[in-house]
Parts: structure tokens; C-alpha cells; sequence
């Protein structure tokens, strides 16, 4: 294990001692923002706030939201807080659902996110001694480069394959011996399946995986760990804040730890932007507080989750932050029911069904319609006309129950449904073609 980034001292320290040190970094991070970032100068003078008012922590509540839409709007650089030339690195989103955003490092940015990695890495016994294959893709997504650099920090053998190519992603992961991979949750379990039907698992030295950039179950997580032989660890982090590494699990898996000591997490009601009890559903709010070049204050990450601020059985004192049920973007508001992929996807691992699912919306006469489409696994194929139907109907049932709403079921041959080697594809909305 690297020791070294087990940084006892600061990750147990007393909560006066991390608040103490949160609220010195945050009235930094607001006069810098105040100086160097128009938008931030505007709306706080058009609120009456000014960065002398920051007394307290809980006087960030008087601070403005940042959204992703003002990074679209500031596109490129508009928010970046530093000089061009002390910017190092830019990384940006995929701009799938809009404008991409784009987001720069300095040196300084760079050797932090690389220590907030390697954080994760040994809370999860990662060090020396291993081989990490990063399945997360290389370029301008954060993903690939955040855990390659970390990896690297704690001695890590990385293997930087990136994303793509099954057939390869397997053959590297036996030939090299990685006894650790990282990547997407949906791509893990697509691994799983593929390594499985190559009759290969038993070959594989793999004994840990690091797992984020999408929503993911507990049901889930016990699947790729059945399938892969593996423990699995769970990874939070967004491209606007710093990349992965903004909060880790360590191997008590009871929450994920933020890192306290550069970022503060709120937990606000999404209709009221009011602030919610500890152990409370809310939406996720992220302000940076040691970024340099792009920092962000109260960014409003759409992510519903909760934190609890009691100390974890592992002796760190950081807040820890749930497993996301899903994003307020992702919610489907079917027939006056709110719907998250995350219960579709419990329903079905429960069932005994794989992860593999489309959900299809619709809006004919006037009423929303409402399918899933479900794959059947090799060796419970059956495509008999009596079997497929009650199958289907023991699905609807079970949805019914949990979500009060009974979708139209239709069970698919296995693999027919698209893997995708990034964020998985789980939702098409054929109402916002209509609206």
C-alpha cells in the first residue's frame, strides 16, 4: 500500500479543524473569483454581496449557483480565474447534450488532482505492487489522465489503454496481469460478459476495480464483483468541478469520502435551493476551493445524493457522500410519476435479469407510453411464446409495485441491445422529438 497518501493526520482530523481550514480556502476562492471572474463579480454585486460578507461557512449560502448553462455561455474561457499562460492542461465534456464545456489546469491544479487520486487508489489497497489497466478514455475526457496521473503517484504499473476494443481490452488484461481496471460501471459489466464467453476469467489476476462517471446500483456493484471475482469501488467526481477524485470509497464502502480539504459539499432541495438535514436526498452542490484555474462556486451538479458527517469505521472524518440515485436531468416524469433508471435497473438484478436494458418513452394521443426493453441472458433463453410472457409479466409487476406505474415489457435475444465502451445509453425520450 502507499503509505504516503494515507494522509492520517489531515483525512482524521477533528471537524473544527477541516471546517477551520474549508472556511480560510473559501474566502480565498471567493476574492479571487470576486477579482478575476466576471460572472461571479456581476451577480454578486447584483445580490449585494461581497467577499468581506464571507464570515462563516454557512455564509455560502449567500453566494450565487453556477450552472452548467453559464459555462456555455461563457464558452471557452470566460470562467477561468488565471492568466492563459499558466494554464497547463484543458480538458472538456462531450457536449452530447449541448455546447461542450471546457475547463484548464494549472501545474499546481494538476499535482492536487493527481494526490486526490492517489487518495482513492490507496484507500482501495491500490499501490506498488500493482497493475492498473485505465479503460477510461484518454484525451479531453477527464477520466483516462486523472487516474493515469494518480496511478503513477503511488507507483502503480499503469496500463493506458483507454477505451475500445474488447478483444484487446481482455487479451491485455490477461497477458499483462492487471490486477486492477478502471472505467465505467456499464463497460465492467460489458467486460464481465465478454470475458465470461471467452471462458477467460479464471485467468485473469484482477482483484479490484475503480468505477465511475455514471450512475451505478448496489445491485450492480454485486454483479461486476460475482462476475469479475473483484471488489468494487465506487468513484465521484465531474468534469466542471475537477475530474474523478472529488470524493473515493474506501474498503469500509459506507459512502464516499470527500476531499474536504479542497471542496465543500452542500446538499439543497432542487425545487427551493434550500439546504436538506444530513441523511437527506437532495441535490449535490460542489464548490472547489483550491482550483486555481477553474474554480466553481455552488455548481449545482444535478446528481441526487445525501451526505453524513459521522466518522467512518476506517478513522477518516470527511463527509461522505451516497452512491447518486440518479440526476434530476435523468428523472422521467411518466404519467405524473417520477421514474430513475436506477429503479429499473434494481427491479431487473433482482429479478436475476443482467444490467442490459432501454428504456423507451413515448407520447401517443396524448398519453405518455412507457417500455423497457430487457435482454435474456444465454442461459435463461427461452423464446417460447408462453415462457416470454410470463417473464413479462412477472417484470411489469415488480415495476408496478416499486414505482406505482406498470410498464409495457419487452424481453430481447441476448446482446441485442447496444454496449457502448463509455456512459451507457439507457434512456430514449421520443416525447422530446414531439414536444
Amino acid at each position: 500500500m502507499a503509505e504516503q497518501y494515507w494522509q492520517k493526520e489531515l483525512e482524521t482530523a477533528p471537524r473544527a479543524e477541516i471546517e477551520a481550514l474549508q472556511l480560510k480556502r473559501l474566502k480565498e476562492t471567493v476574492e479571487r473569483e470576486y477579482a478575476k471572474v466576471p460572472i461571479y463579480r456581476e451577480r454578486m454585486d447584483s445580490t449585494g454581496v461581497r467577499p468581506e460578507d464571507i464570515k462563516t461557512l454557512d455564509d455560502i449560502r449567500r453566494l450565487p449557483f453556477t450552472v452548467k448553462q453559464d459555462l456555455r455561455d461563457t464558452y471557452p474561457y470566460g470562467m477561468f480565474a488565471v492568466d492563459m499562460k499558466d494554464v497547463v492542461r484543458l480538458h472538456a465534456s462531450s457536449g452530447t447534450t449541448g455546447k461542450q464545456i471546457v475547463v484548464g489546469y494549472t501545474a499546481n491544479d494538476l499535482s492536487v488532482w493527481a494526490n486526490l487520486i492517489a487518495r482513492q487508489l490507496t484507500a482501495a489497497g491500490i499501490g506498488k505492487d500493482d497493475f492498473m489497466q485505465v479503460a477510461f478514455g484518454y484525451g479531453l475526457f477527464t477520466g483516462g489522465l486523472g487516474l493515469h496521473d494518480g496511478a503513477q503517484l503511488v507507483g502503480t504499473t499503469v496500463i493506458p489503454i483507454s477505451t475500445g476494443n474488447t478483444a484487446r481490452q481482455l487479451t491485455v488484461l490477461k497477458d499483462f496481469g492487471a490486477t486492477a481496471i478502471c472505467c465505467t460501471p456499464s463497460y465492467a459489466m460489458y467486460l464481465a460478459e465478454s470475458a465470461e464467453a471467452a471462458g477467460i476469467v479464471g485467468d485473469l489476476k484482477l482483484r479490484a476495480g475503480i468505477f465511475g462517471a455514471e450512475p451505478w446500483t448496489e445491485e450492480m456493484r454485486r454483479q461486476i464483483e460475482a462476475k469479475l471475482h473483484i471488489k468494487a469501488y465506487d468513484i465521484y467526481g465531474l468534469t466542471e468541478v475537477m475530474g474523478p477524485g472529488v470524493s473515493y470509497e474506501c474498503s469500509c464502502q459506507k459512502g464516499m469520502h470527500v476531499n474536504e480539504d479542497h471542496f465543500i459539499v452542500e446538499i439543497i432541495d432542487p425545487d427551493t435551493c434550500e439546504p436538506v438535514p444530513d441523511g437527506e436526498y437532495g441535490e449535490i452542490v460542489y464548490t472547489s476551493l483550491t482550483k486555481e484555474a477553474f474554480p466553481v462556486i455552488r455548481y449545482r451538479t444535478r446528481d441526487i445524493g445525501m451526505i453524513t458527517r459521522e466518522p467512518c469505521a476506517c478513522g477518516r472524518t470527511f463527509a461522505r457522500m451516497s452512491k447518486p440515485r440518479g440526476r434530476t436531468d435523468d428523472m422521467l416524469i411518466i404519467r405524473g410519476v417520477n421514474v430513475f433508471p436506477s429503479q429499473i435497473e434494481t427491479v431487473l438484478i433482482n429479478l436475476g435479469y443482467a444490467p442490459n436494458y432501454q428504456i423507451i418513452v413515448d407520447r401517443v394521443n396524448n398519453l405518455d407510453t412507457f417500455e423497457v426493453r430487457v435482454e435474456i441472458s444465454d442461459e435463461n433463453f427461452d423464446d417460447s411464446v408462453a415462457a416470454l410472457a410470463a417473464r413479462e409479466k412477472k417484470i411489469t409487476e415488480a415495476m408496478r409495485s416499486l414505482l406505482g406505474i406498470g410498464p409495457k415489457i419487452t424481453l430481447v435475444n441476448p446482446r441485442s441491445i447496444a454496449r457502448s465502451e463509455g456512459k451507457a445509453k439507457r434512456v430514449i425520450d421520443l416525447r422530446k422529438l414531439t414536444d
